[in-house]
């Protein structure tokens, strides 16, 4: 796998994201179209852990957590940039979404859960806000912001 590659893969998902409201029916139609077990989540889950292992994804770390911006918004990416985090037992730092946010969380470890989901997509409508928390052990997390908006906030 590479970025390139990647970056190819994402693209086929977004494209398919890009007319979609972001809400309760994407994240059902995510988990029920590319969830866990679907080849588009197996797929997207190599590719995040051979990034990690290999470097070229989570290449920052702050606060006990490896982050990174891969992919800013671009057209091939349907206005979409791409964030991965590898975070173990810990909360991340309050933010809000301006135009929403796509998650897939993809445990590294069988109990690790994000915001209380386990394995597959959590979606957050436009103008919500959160400390994102891992608990029950590691994971890695995609996140697919829309015209890359995040604005970090206290909480």
């Amino acid at each position: 796998m590479s970025p390139e590659q990647f970056r190819r893969d994402l693209s086929v998902l977004t494209a398919a994201l890009q007319a979609r409201a972001l809400d309760a029916g994407l994240r059902d139609w995510l988990n029920s179209s590319h969830g866990p077990g679907s080849p588009t989540f197996d797929a997207l889950r190599q590719a995040c852990e051979a990034g990690v292992r290999e470097g070229w994804l989570c290449q920052r770390e702050g606060g006990g957590i490896r982050y990174g911006r891969i992919f800013k918004p671009a057209d091939d990416l349907h206005g979409f940039s791409v964030d991965v985090v590898d975070m173990d037992s810990i909360a991340g730092p309050h933010h809000a979404h301006p135009n929403g946010e796509i998650d897939l969380v993809m445990p590294l470890d069988p109990g690790a859960r994000f915001d209380g989901q386990g394995a597959g997509w959590v979606v957050y409508g436009p103008g919500s806000a959160h400390s994102p928390t891992v608990s029950g052990g590691r994971a890695l997390v995609l996140y697919l912001l829309p015209q890359g908006a995040i604005e970090f906030t206290k909480a």
